[in-house]
């Protein structure tokens, strides 16, 4: 045989190994992206999930307009996971998860679920009411508090835990806005691959995300500004 082809053979076989090699390290990098994922949310390619919609905080039948697109950015996430999704409205829906992954969304002023899951599952957490001095609607987790600053600051609860009786999850987006919802889903969805790594235990967490520039960077500049798991668990 040639020396020429001989050499075309074998560069040949080296390209066919290499690209069968590539193929199998892609397919098994993908396949633990999604086992990462079912684990994080606790959810399988093809499962339902529940969202739970919060409210415009002074009328029952209107959604704000930034909780409309956190829902948009939840129905995204859902659809990268492979999963569907099941919308109720905080002021209608009543029961448990029924074996399906949970996304509760908004403030407890505009989500009567959320109010009651903070009420019995993070008793370290708090908002202070609606008003007009400085501490309104403050976030209180333990002794600390983190204001809200209209159009510029604002904090959100990103929790995950699992009630007593279910079977799976529930993840509590609430914040001091709903800028700040949005900011907490974007969060959710671009960084739960970091968190999967970082978080010390993934079953049951409590964050507290910054929201700001929100004038200038609407909901996108959120950032991780503290760990309370274990004091928003404790009562």
């Amino acid at each position: 045989m040639p020396a020429v082809l001989a050499n075309i053979l074998v560069g040949l076989a080296t390209s066919l190994i290499s690209a069968a090699s590539l193929w199998l390290w892609q397919r098994a990098a993908a396949a633990g992206r999604a086992r990462s994922r079912t684990r994080f949310f606790g959810v399988a390619p093809g499962q339902n999930c529940l969202v739970v919609m919060g409210h415009h905080h002074g009328s029952p039948d209107v959604v704000s307009h930034h909780d409309v697109h956190a829902v948009l950015e939840l129905g995204a996430l859902l659809n990268e996971l492979g999963a569907t999704a099941s919308f109720e409205s905080a002021g209608t829906f009543r029961g448990g998860n029924g074996g399906r992954t949970e996304f509760c969304l908004s403030g407890p002023n505009a989500n009567e679920r959320t109010a009651a899951h903070l009420a019995h599952h993070l008793p370290g957490v708090a908002f202070r009411p609606y008003g007009d001095g400085p501490d309104a609607i403050a976030l209180l987790v333990g002794g600390q508090e983190h204001r809200w600053v209209r159009d510029e600051l604002g904090h959100a609860i990103l929790a995950k835990f699992t009630p007593p009786g279910q079977q799976a999850p529930v993840f509590l987006i609430c914040g001091q806005s709903t800028e700040a919802n949005r900011g907490a889903v974007h969060y959710l969805r671009h960084h739960h691959p970091h968190l999967t790594r970082t978080l010390p235990s993934l079953d049951r967490f409590c964050l507290i995300l910054r929201v700001s520039g929100i004038t200038t960077y609407a909901h996108e500049q959120v950032t991780l500004l503290t760990d309370a798991t274990e004091t928003a668990f404790t009562p």
